[in-house]
């Protein structure tokens, strides 16, 4: 399942290089998302699930990707991509350390930043099966930004 799951890491770092700064920051759709926001929304879906959610751990701003909970992606005027990119690569490797010292059949610790029963937190096999569900549709959605940007297409 890991393997998997850098699988599609790596296709979504694939798929933003060689794009340049005003591409990675504009939209090229109705919806108005940029692929620099889908780079830190994935950054922090990997520390909300892994590292708040599924380890427990304090996390000062799980939803600092969005501009209000459920809301807007975002990335601020002073955000580089080198800043959105290695705040990525760090939370994966952080992911990578949670996941390499459980059981896929643990529990998370919390759900949301609230303690529900036990039978009522998801366990680690189906966290990991929704991360890659979430990355397989990113990616996809990559695949059409990037074709519209410079008409690159593939894996």
């Amino acid at each position: 399942m890991a393997g998997y799951l850098d699988f599609y890491r790596d296709a979504v770092l694939r798929k933003l290089d060689g794009l340049t700064d005003e591409e990675l920051r504009g939209s090229r759709l109705p919806s108005g998302w940029a692929p620099l926001e889908l780079l830190k929304h994935l950054a922090h879906v990997e520390l909300r699930w892994l590292q708040w959610g599924f380890a427990g751990q304090q996390v000062e701003q799980p939803w600092g990707d969005m501009e209000a909970r459920g809301g807007r992606w975002r990335v601020e005027a002073g955000e580089s991509v080198e800043d959105v990119t290695t705040f990525f690569r760090a939370q994966c490797e952080r992911s990578r350390t949670i996941v390499a010292g459980a059981r896929l059949e643990d529990r998370m610790a919390t759900l949301g930043g609230r303690v529900p029963p036990e039978e009522e937190r998801p366990t680690l096999i189906w966290v990991l099966f929704h991360l890659l569900q979430e990355y397989a549709r990113h990616v996809g959605q990559l695949d059409i930004v990037r074709e519209l940007a410079d008409g690159v297409t593939g894996e």
